[in-house]
């Protein structure tokens, strides 16, 4: 007796039905999706981090200077009167005596 041979598949697709193969490639389009998901929130959270090194960095730097004495406050004073200078208005009086009119002549 001969074994028979399985067969052996050169194509791995070949077997699989179109919606299979439809179902695959979402499948891995779905986890690209995810791993542009995770690198884009890693990003972040690197941001952050940087960020916050830096703050803290400056407020380390700043716990050791001494801050300037505040000065002592100053007496308030009197306000000052405000004056006001007020004008009478002036009534225009109307004329009762008009010149002669002037004449233009064109050429």
């Amino acid at each position: 007796m001969i074994p028979e041979k399985k067969p052996t598949y050169t194509n791995f697709f070949h077997f699989m039905t179109k919606s299979m193969r439809y179902n695959g490639c979402m499948n891995l389009l779905s986890v690209q999706g995810q791993g542009a998901v995770y690198a884009v929130i890693l990003f972040f959270i690197c941001i952050v981090i940087v960020h916050g090194m830096k703050l803290a960095k400056i407020g380390y730097r700043s716990l050791h200077k001494k801050l300037p004495p505040e000065p002592p406050p100053k007496p308030e004073k009197k306000p000052e009167p405000v004056y006001y200078i007020v004008e009478r208005k002036q009534k225009k009086r109307t004329k009762t005596e008009y010149s002669e009119p002037k004449q233009i002549k064109f050429h």
